[in-house]
């Protein structure tokens, strides 16, 4: 028997020279794609200056890929690589309604990796052109709610990668600086007669946009709060108010890129100061609303988030504070034009604009918020 002292050291090297090549090479293109990028916008959309209070839109449809969802990507991509989990010809899938998975098809043609998107059967025309354009393919669920099982399942079968944004998104995101979302917002504040928001405004598809400002925000002991905005077919708003992570939904969220029927585990509900629950016909009126003030069309996520941010500029009036409220605008409304620019769509869906649109006309009028 051999003693303690003579006992072998067990040894298992798996280095391997050729991928560490290629994931150097993988990490250096997607942190190029980066230093080649110029930060997006922040728009201003029109008040009348003797309220004293100012709208801002973060533009995050001038992302190469279009959207929001484009920082995020790259985060995940990076995440995934430098965890050994992206490999050099194994598929990347993912779960998602769309812009995400543009976005993701984008930094796998970069990389040179597979992409399968796992999606809606309803998601819009142009999102589908997009994936594929960008070397995707697209593989359809009839129910939304299947999309993780399902995409677990093709990871499983073709040995590649299940991204899982909806787990990852707020942890793959560095939250204390590094350029993210919130320390963009604040830096190009810098100037403004408020450089510190009363309330940043986001919307929830994976929760992860939220968590990041949310975070920033508490890091940086700035008083700004933070709501979210949750459409129709969503649990987040239950799940917020109720303090269950259990509860489901059973419908898909009309509006494209956020709204879950489930509580998504990176949804972070404790960094949340507010939560509004947003009609879609109201998602609609206030991106058909934005389109008119300022000549810019976007998807029906900006919608949701634009009409609580408006929501909360009433308050402000009413209550007669000054200050900033920031929103996003996601992505481009030329990916929506057959939905939430369409009268058709809006009739086969049972959605009534009318009385929203007329509540955000009657604000910027008058300043006051209809009951």
């Amino acid at each position: 028997m051999t003693s303690p002292q003579h006992a072998r050291t067990l040894d298992v090297d798996r280095s391997d020279a050729v991928y560490r090549s290629w994931l150097k090479e993988a990490v250096r293109k997607v942190q190029a794609d980066a230093n080649r990028s110029a930060d997006t916008h922040l728009l201003r959309f029109p008040l009348p200056e003797h309220w004293g209070i100012d709208l801002y839109l973060k533009d995050e449809s001038t992302h190469p890929t279009g959207s929001l969802k484009h920082r995020l990507a790259r985060s995940l991509f990076l995440y995934g690589l430098c965890n050994g989990w992206i490999r050099p010809d194994c598929p990347v899938i993912e779960a998602s309604s769309g812009s995400t998975a543009v976005s993701e098809a984008y930094f796998a043609k970069l990389t040179g990796v597979p992409f399968i998107a796992v999606m809606p059967r309803t998601t819009s025309a142009e999102k589908i052109r997009l994936i594929e354009f960008h070397g995707g393919r697209c593989h359809f669920v009839d129910d939304p709610r299947t999309m993780y099982e399902e995409s677990a399942r093709l990871a499983a079968e073709t040995g590649g990668h299940y991204m899982d944004q909806f787990t990852y998104a707020e942890r793959a995101t560095d939250w204390r600086g590094n350029n993210n979302i919130a320390e963009s917002v604040f830096r190009q504040l810098r100037l403004e007669r408020y450089p510190e928001p009363a309330w940043i405004v986001a919307t929830a598809g994976t929760g992860g946009t939220s968590a990041t400002i949310a975070r920033y925000v508490h890091y940086m002991q700035y008083d700004t709060r933070i709501c979210v905005a949750d459409p129709e077919n969503s649990c987040f708003f239950e799940g917020w108010t109720s303090g269950s992570t259990t509860v489901t939904c059973d419908s898909g969220s009309r509006i494209e890129g956020i709204g879950r029927p489930r509580m998504e585990p990176s949804f972070v509900p404790g960094a949340v100061d507010r939560m509004m629950k947003v009609p879609d016909a109201a998602s609609v009126a206030a991106v058909r609303a934005l389109e008119r003030a300022i000549g810019r069309k976007a998807g029906g996520s900006t919608g949701t988030g634009l009409w609580s941010a408006l929501k909360l500029v009433a308050e402000m009036v009413a209550e007669g504070r000054t200050g900033s409220v920031v929103t996003l605008l996601c992505d481009p409304g030329d990916r929506y034009l057959d939905k939430y620019y369409s009268d058709a769509w809006l009739a086969a869906q049972g959605l009534d604009i009318a009385p929203y649109t007329a509540a955000v006309d009657s604000l910027l009028a008058t300043g006051v918020w209809p009951d």
